[in-house]
């Protein structure tokens, strides 16, 4: 913060209120929707409680000392657990009048965790009770568990059904686990430190050490296998196939749970950094973008021309997820790297006259997607918290 100018300093409280004022803007008696209200917004179902997006803009509210968000927060989360399937899953969105629940085509595996996740941090930190949703909380943590390898210890997933939802991820799916971690140790759930083990021996099978378990060493052969080691945490692993495009979100949260030690976290932020990936703006979601011609690329990645070669999830600039390196910086000591990254976050957020934006094009920089993003402003406002608090911001 000490190598930051005054104007820099108030941008950063600058966007701070601007954030503030539009999770307040985006805020409904049922919850937050994931963007303002425009004709964009509603045609595309972006005007919609969103689990994963709630849930996160949940931690930033909760908090806030802004009665209206601190009691939004709790209202996110009672929509969506209202909306909650028979067998525990958490859905994609929930309609704000409660007349709709989506689970998406093969099902959304992150709402659940991203929602376990945020009910943890009210509980700790708003006003409600140890015992608040705690049979809700109860069938999320069964069903995930029924997703769960007895052995690896670690969820299994379709492609296509987490927060990269027309990205060919599928298996063991490195962002996923990240939460299913977080999600262990925030709820006591039984084998953590095997999910530990294995996540970094599947996801990492670069360093010399050889897991235990046989089909562990056989993937780990697979995916070695005429590969560099990419200094990053591959995206997936499933059976000889491997995602190694270099996913930022998913090694972001790695570092953000703690389940990279202090080498490795570093060794992320090193890969990040040199591959100038936070260059003008935090952060291209994807270092190493899927082409057509990519033994990876799904005809379904070019719906709505999304996600071409750097757009969309395919190394789209998200500023929410630069919210999370800003953490993840912060996470690893490299205080003052985080302070010009959120100052770099205020200036992204900044475009349009506050517009928020959803996402950038990873090249050319222009707009896309909806505006108002709440996300946005809500990893904005964590990151912050991070810095000036000197805890994890989540």
């Amino acid at each position: 913060m000490k190598n930051l100018d005054a104007p820099t300093l108030a941008l950063i409280d600058t966007c701070s209120q601007a954030s503030l004022e539009l999770l307040q803007r985006n805020l409904t008696p049922h919850g937050i929707l994931a963007a303002s209200r425009t004709e964009a917004a509603e045609a595309r179902r972006y005007t919609r409680i969103f689990g994963r997006d709630a849930a996160i803009c949940v931690m930033a509210m909760c908090g806030s000392g802004v009665p209206a968000l601190e009691q939004g927060a709790v209202a996110s989360l009672d929509a969506l657990a209202a909306q909650q399937a028979a067998n525990g899953q958490i859905p994609k969105y929930v309609d704000p009048e409660g007349r709709d629940a989506d689970f998406w085509y093969l099902g959304c595996i992150d709402a659940t965790l991203w929602w376990l996740i945020a009910v943890d941090h009210v509980r700790r930190h708003g006003r409600v009770g140890r015992s608040h949703w705690g049979r809700e909380a109860g069938r999320a943590l069964g069903w995930l568990l029924a997703q769960e390898h007895q052995h690896f210890r670690l969820l299994q997933q379709n492609e296509a059904s987490d927060w990269a939802d027309i990205m060919p991820r599928s298996g063991y799916v490195l962002y996923t686990n990240a939460l299913w971690y977080e999600v262990k140790r925030r709820y006591a759930v039984d084998e953590a430190e095997a999910t530990q083990y294995h996540f970094n021996h599947l996801f990492n099978p670069f360093q010399r050490n050889l897991p235990e378990y046989h089909r562990a060493r056989l993937l780990r052969h697979y995916a070695r296998r005429g590969r560099r080691d990419p200094g990053l945490y591959l995206s997936f692993v499933n059976l000889s196939v491997v995602g190694d495009e270099g996913d930022v979100f998913g090694n972001v949260l790695a570092i953000q749970s703690g389940l990279a030690d202090s080498s490795m976290a570093r060794r992320i932020v090193k890969t990040i950094s040199a591959a100038r990936a936070c260059d003008p703006y935090p952060v291209r979601v994807v270092l190493h973008p899927l082409s057509r011609q990519h033994a990876l690329w799904r005809p379904y990645m070019a719906r709505h021309q999304q996600n071409m070669v750097h757009q969309y999830h395919n190394g789209g600039i998200w500023p929410f997820v630069g919210g999370f390196w800003v953490m993840a910086l912060a996470r690893v000591g490299l205080h003052s790297m985080a302070w010009q990254e959120l100052a770099r976050l205020a200036r992204v957020n900044e475009l349009g006259d506050w517009r928020f934006t959803e996402w950038f094009h990873g090249r050319t920089l222009a707009p896309m997607g909806m505006a108002g993003q709440s996300w946005n402003a809500a990893t904005f406002l964590l990151a912050r918290r991070a810095l000036l608090g000197g805890g994890a911001g989540w």
